[in-house]
């Protein structure tokens, strides 16, 4: 058997490929179900409650979604021009620094723009966190593989420093946390008495902006050109180093935000348990996305769901919850084993 390219893809192939593959990921862990000795029916009825099944579960679970919206879109812009950040987590927390120090009283300023500059900070700090792997990259040809995902470890303890040191709140009874993000800064809420904040509608429209930059803007073509093919891309006239270093601080822009959204719509202070690793499963979510900005809305959403769902699945049926994680990379996996068979056809010799 060999495989040829495909000339034309139908359209309905490149939806239904992905959701073939997700529908065997949900086959092979109903194995998993059935080995721990659960009925698969009612563990994925708990699932599929837990994610869905009340107005709480579903507040919930876009709570959620909103960083993996941002981290995603970083991954997704990144690797859209062969820039591999692994480091989103680490551009996540300096961001949340970032807006720590300066949403803590240091800057004070109606919430209509107190917000906005919060997330201006935030971005800033992500961005110039993937600056120095970039300019590694460029210059002395280091791996950003490797220096973007020891940067992330740089930061946390960095973070950790902060919090056990200068940044530590005297009103926090011992706890390793920096004082409160001041009101105006605050993220107001989407339903009342629920968890859910405006960073969704943050994170949806920085989607649809990504969208659009990478589809209709010149520097969005140049990335797209220099992700499909550097040489020919700069034999065209592309700056490659220019346009990696504006990829560069794109991608880590949006990771910074995620740091934002967390801090001030769900914890109100920064913490080391700040993010649970939405910078990794960012990498999933652009994956799962075909690295497509719009489909990392849905990839998000359906990542949040299955975490959240595995949570209550858990609690109800006895299930560890880690089956998240296998249901999740399975997903992955399948995902892109289906990307392979819409652009190529098999063939017997």
């Amino acid at each position: 058997m060999r495989l040829e390219p495909r000339a034309h893809v139908p359209f309905w192939l490149n939806i239904a490929a992905p959701i073939a593959a997700v529908g065997l990921a949900f086959a092979f862990c109903a194995l998993l179900i059935v080995w721990a000795g659960a009925p698969v029916l009612e563990a994925y009825q708990a699932l599929l409650r837990g994610a869905f099944g009340s107005v709480f579960a579903v507040t919930e679970t876009l709570t959620r979604a909103a960083p993996l919206i941002f981290t995603g879109l970083a991954a997704a812009v990144a690797f859209r021009a062969k820039l591999w950040n692994i480091g989103g987590e680490g551009q996540l927390y300096a961001g949340a620094l970032a807006a720590t120090y300066f949403g803590t009283g240091l800057v004070t300023l109606p919430p209509l723009i107190m917000v906005p500059f919060l997330f201006l900070v935030g971005a800033i700090a992500g961005g110039l966190l993937l600056l120095l792997p970039v300019i590694l990259k460029l210059k002395l040809r280091v791996d950003e593989v490797v220096t973007t995902l020891l940067l992330n470890f740089v930061v946390i303890l960095f973070a950790n420093y902060l919090l056990f040191g200068p940044w530590k709140d005297p009103l926090a009874m011992g706890w390793p946390q920096a004082a409160p993000i001041i009101e105006e800064g605050i993220l107001s809420p989407l339903v009342p008495r629920m968890r859910l904040h405006s960073g969704l509608i943050w994170a949806l429209a920085f989607a649809i902006f990504a969208w659009g930059f990478i589809r209709f803007s010149r520097w969005g073509f140049q990335i797209r050109a220099v992700g499909h093919n550097p040489e020919a891309a700069a034999f065209a006239g592309i700056p490659i180093g220019a346009t990696v270093l504006r990829t560069a601080l794109l991608s880590g822009g949006l990771a910074g935000m995620a740091g934002v959204c967390e801090l001030a719509g769900l914890k109100g202070y920064l913490t080391l348990d700040l993010s649970p690793g939405f910078g990794y499963t960012g990498i999933a979510v652009a994956m799962l996305a075909g690295l497509h900005p719009l489909g990392v809305i849905a990839s998000a959403i359906f990542i949040a769901a299955i975490y959240n769902g595995a949570d209550a699945m858990s609690r109800a049926m006895s299930i560890s919850n880690y089956l998240a994680d296998v249901l999740t990379a399975t997903a992955l996996l399948l995902v892109l084993a289906s990307v392979l068979f819409v652009r190529f056809r098999p063939r017997l010799r």
